[in-house]
């Protein structure tokens, strides 16, 4: 398996599991890597793009630095933009997340206490008012929870905490 930027974090841990301690070195926020539970969630939907995204990193010296650790010849800038295409997207914030936060929910503490944070938020999704919304703080995205909650038809915004990036929050309305 070459590593890019596309590579999923469960597939690249299967083939060199020796890059995990790699990976929550170099993006602190990826440390739930250690759960099991969350590992076969989020690794099995996070890209390495992700994790460079997460971690505030540098595509190309976080992939190279991965792709040494296994074996793989580095990639050249010149190369490396060919090679996987990635763009520099900024998203801005949705306006109806302007709105007022009618519940916030601290998915870590539902997680410690053995809760699963989508019961939560499928439990407050019909009391929202018109112009309410859901906050969830994690400190993980929490991928299956948000792709359950658009198939509900539902909007849903997903960021890092531009005061601590080891926090995401996630809106629901």
């Amino acid at each position: 398996m070459e590593i890019n930027a596309k590579t999923k974090l469960n597939d690249l841990l299967k083939s060199y599991p020796q890059l995990e301690d790699k990976i929550i070195q170099a993006a602190p926020a990826f440390k739930n890597l250690k759960n099991p539970v969350l590992r076969g969630t989020v690794g099995r939907v996070a890209t390495v793009e992700k994790v460079v995204q997460i971690g505030g990193l540098d595509l190309t010296t976080f992939i190279n630095l991965l792709r040494r650790e296994a074996g793989q010849p580095e990639l050249t800038p010149d190369v490396f933009e060919e090679s996987v295409g990635v763009e520099s997207v900024k998203i801005s914030d949705p306006d109806w997340i302007k709105g007022e936060v009618q519940f916030k929910v601290d998915g870590k503490a539902l997680l410690a206490g053995g809760e699963v944070p989508v019961n939560k938020i499928n439990e407050l999704l019909p009391q929202l008012s018109e112009d309410g919304i859901i906050l969830l703080v994690t400190d993980f995205e929490p991928v299956p929870m948000i792709e359950a909650v658009v198939k509900q038809k539902r909007l849903v915004h997903h960021k890092l905490d531009s005061q601590d990036p080891t926090r995401h929050l996630t809106y629901f309305k």
